[in-house]
């Protein structure tokens, strides 16, 4: 499994952090059209627990909307939970790779992501932000840590803040076979709600494609 390990900086944050690292098979291998299938009958499943939603019932007392109130910025897998399961808009297939982690921030409202092992360069360091530290995001977009985010870098770099996202170099691409897929915590969050997490992407995963391997850890 590829090498992660926290920063001192962590020591005092109370922030877990759960990685699940997944080698698929070659695409003929998948079974894309059960993976959908599924789903679509989770969306729905969870569409039919908010009848009459209302933001401020559901994410008033959200972790992570809260964390991310105190950087002054909107959680957005609260608006993409909006746009689906609320507002009925269709889900966004395209990569099934990155579809897993999507379908999990739908059904669970937490955060979560994909990056290509590949591309990954040494071991994987999760530490504080104490600055705006600029990197580069997906699609060229310029990015910064924060004080007090949850961030990881490699050998090369920033890959990912928790604020601000993840970097372009090591993002999940349409070739990636190899990759990891981060469950983001918050101050105080029980280790066993980031370990539930994984254990709902690794059957997300055997279902898309049960020859996968797997291998998964809690930080």
């Amino acid at each position: 499994m590829i090498e992660i390990r926290k920063d001192a900086s962590l020591s005092s944050s109370g922030i877990p952090f759960g990685v699940i690292e997944v080698r698929y098979p070659p695409r003929e291998e998948w079974r894309v059209e059960e993976f959908r299938a599924l789903a679509a009958a989770e969306i729905e499943e969870t569409r039919a627990k908010y009848p009459c939603y209302e933001r401020r019932a559901v994410f008033g007392e959200n972790p992570y909307f809260r964390f991310f109130r105190k950087f002054k910025k909107t959680y957005t897998v609260m608006l993409q939970f909006e746009s689906v399961i609320i507002k009925g808009q269709p889900f966004p297939y395209g990569n099934p790779v990155t579809e897993v982690p999507f379908l999990l921030e739908l059904t669970t409202c937490m955060l979560s992501g994909t990056h290509d092992v590949d591309y990954i360069e040494g071991a994987v360091e999760l530490f504080a932000g104490t600055e705006k530290a600029p990197f580069e995001g997906m699609h060229g977009r310029e990015l910064h840590t924060y004080p007090g985010d949850f961030c990881g870098r490699d050998g090369a770099g920033i890959i990912f803040s928790e604020i601000a996202g993840a970097d372009g170099r090591t993002c999940a691409r349409e070739e990636s076979r190899h990759v990891f897929y981060p469950v983001f915590g918050t101050p105080g969050m029980a280790g066993e709600t980031v370990k539930a997490a994984l254990a709902r992407l690794r059957r997300y995963v055997s279902v898309l494609a049960p020859s996968a391997g797997t291998e998964e850890a809690v930080f």
